[in-house]
């Protein structure tokens, strides 16, 4: 006999599944093995991560709701690329939100995390080098998620996370002949003012970072 705290449990591991598998799928779009159209098949995600198809579908409909993918009836799940005005409009929401992170990271920051950015920016030189945009991508958003976790606002880092799937891959791979190295540089004054333990200097740093980002969707085609 299945009790409530049986269904309760399995209720639970079944969101920690769903949330895993929603990472997974996630990762895949954002470093490019996904294309904006690609179909997602449930049945075939399930057999790649080896659990049911359950998971798989409330993953979906989770990314639905972000806006990364489009459910289609009698046709499953297909990656979405957002219009430029949806981009526009999530990055300068993201712009504010991480140049109130940097302001509050810059009051608290380690010798741990300012060890961890420096890093950071010599992966995305590295990927410059190679010419690897995905990686770089990658790295980047990485560098804006530690910024915003040594903010120590949960909340801020919830809201952030709601849009950060738009402006990973995106951006970097669909404006042509993108210069990485500069994009990688850029880094560097956010860096500086928060090793500097310098707060206004900080946010303003990230938040004309922000600026320079939402110049760079302007060059998009406008699909919408």
């Amino acid at each position: 006999m299945t009790t409530d705290t049986d269904r309760t449990t399995e209720r639970v591991s079944r969101n920690v599944l769903s949330a895993q598998v929603k990472d997974r799928i996630l990762q895949w779009i954002l470093e490019g093995e996904l294309a904006p159209g690609s179909r997602i098949v449930e049945t075939r995600v399930a057999r790649e991560l080896g659990t049911s198809q359950a998971p798989v579908r409330e993953a979906l409909r989770d990314l639905a709701t972000l806006g990364v993918i489009e459910m289609e009836p009698y046709r499953g799940a297909r990656v979405r690329k957002p219009t430029k005005a949806e981009l526009v409009e999530a990055m300068e929401v993201r712009g504010e939100l991480e140049a109130m992170a940097a302001g509050l990271a810059a009051a608290r920051i380690t010798p741990e995390v300012l060890a961890k950015l420096r890093r950071l920016i010599d992966d995305m030189n590295a990927s410059a080098d190679s010419g690897n945009v995905h990686e770089h991508a990658f790295v980047n958003t990485e560098f804006h998620a530690t910024v915003v976790h040594a903010s120590g606002n949960k909340t801020l880092e919830r809201v952030w996370s709601m849009l950060e799937p738009f402006a990973r891959t995106y951006v970097t791979a669909a404006v042509p002949g993108i210069d990485l190295h500069w994009l990688g540089r850029r880094h560097y004054a956010v860096l500086d003012a928060l090793e500097a333990g310098d707060v206004d200097k900080a946010a303003e740093a990230m938040r004309v970072h922000a600026r320079e980002a939402e110049a760079l969707v302007s060059q998009l085609e406008d699909d919408s």
